[in-house]
């Protein structure tokens, strides 16, 4: 990939997930938490570990991360989203950078997460070949990435953003291009990991009314590219009906969300 694209990638990415970044920290991200808790449990976390999560957000996995006494680390591309991952942790280490070229030397991590990030990257590989330069020889890495879309419920808060976002390039990726094990499998081969478990883990998206459901949903960076292609009202519209088959009788929302996570050794 050349240094333009690379520059490219990692500034658009920063900049849409950027501009609802309180609401991302304080709903959305929420929706993960599960799934942040059983992959720590898998990597087996403790004051020994030199933690870093890859496209880490707003910081919730690495707030965990040091509650169980990893020295954290985290890069994002947004800037705003890193502030806020700093006040969670305050003693750790966090960068803004693209995910394919991380600041750090070779050889430093005994442990790297990546929660629904490698596959956005501009190159996939590249990014997780990264992470595989600077992960100890035999150090964990967890991908996770979407679990399969067959019956599940938040697949279709997913395809309803699909008439709203503009044309994606001629082959690229989907978000569910990770989710088969096969292909999860291969995509780690390739960067030079050793895949040594597949996993999945039920996560559901639980939101107490329609605003908090309509502002979480709306915090992400692919949200915010479909209001830039038509607009705010377009994006609620399209919310408001596919959250309809949720509702509970109290006003709240459960939608199922199944999350896949791979564990490698680098």
């Amino acid at each position: 990939m050349n240094a333009k694209q690379h520059t490219t990638t990692g500034k658009t990415n920063g900049r849409l997930w950027g501009l609802s970044s309180q609401d991302w920290a304080n709903i959305q991200e929420q929706t993960c938490r599960p799934v942040y808790l059983a992959a720590f449990e898998k990597l087996s976390l403790n004051e020994t570990s030199c933690y870093l999560d890859v496209g880490c957000g707003s910081g919730m996995a690495a707030a965990l991360a040091y509650q169980q006494g990893a020295k954290v680390h985290g890069v994002d591309a947004s800037q705003a989203l890193i502030e806020i991952a700093e006040q969670r942790s305050p003693n750790g280490s966090f960068h803004v950078s693209d995910i394919e070229k991380l600041p750090f030397e070779d050889s430093r991590f005994s442990c790297i997460t990546g929660f629904n990030s490698f596959q956005y990257a501009g190159d996939p590989i590249a990014a997780l070949s990264e992470a595989k330069r600077v992960a100890k020889p035999g150090a964990a890495v967890l991908i996770m990435t979407w679990g399969e879309p067959e019956g599940m419920q938040a697949a279709s808060l997913m395809a309803a953003l699909k008439p709203l976002l503009p044309a994606p390039p001629k082959g690229a990726p989907g978000p569910f291009a990770l989710s088969n094990k096969t292909m999860l499998r291969e995509f780690a081969l390739e960067s030079g990991l050793k895949p040594i478990e597949i996993f999945d883990v039920e996560s559901p998206w639980q939101y107490a009314d329609l605003d908090t459901a309509l502002r979480g949903l709306a915090s992400s960076g692919v949200a915010a590219k479909a209001v830039e292609n038509t607009s705010h009202q377009a994006l609620d519209l399209a919310h408001r009906q596919a959250l309809a088959p949720f509702k509970n009788h109290d006003g709240s929302y459960h939608i199922g969300a199944t999350f896949r996570c791979l564990y490698a050794s680098a």
